[in-house]
């Protein structure tokens, strides 16, 4: 069954055009490496009356957006060998230096999933 890498991090309003610079380089190296699907989204309707809102659960401060990603692979397997050969990859290690990440890293929320309903 299909798995799923997914993020959940904070993002300066003012950085949201450079991140997608970003995470359109990204969505190539994973996809050049197999991952099935890439996504990357940024928040538009945060403020809910019910739940844990994501930039609560993110912290965001004020002037920050949160953006709200995932990755689907073919499996788990799959993903760690899609993800072994991405963080080897040179084009990664470029965007990843340090200064060229426009958010917080120590904020971001990550984790892998099983598909539990794949309608």
């Amino acid at each position: 069954m299909r798995y799923v890498d997914g993020f959940v991090l904070p993002l300066p309003k003012k950085h949201v055009k450079d991140y997608r610079r970003i995470a359109q380089k990204a969505s190539k190296v994973w996809r050049d490496h197999g991952a099935l699907e890439y996504r990357e989204s940024v928040g538009d309707d945060l403020k809910t009356k019910w739940g844990v809102p994501f930039p609560r659960s993110v912290k965001s401060k004020p002037g920050e957006t949160v953006v709200f990603a995932w990755i689907v692979f073919k499996s788990r397997a799959h993903r760690d060998r899609v993800n072994a050969k991405v963080m080897k990859d040179p084009r990664m290690a470029k965007m990843m230096s340090k200064g060229a990440v426009p958010f917080d890293v120590k904020r971001v929320q990550y984790g892998g999933f099983k598909i539990l309903v794949d309608a």
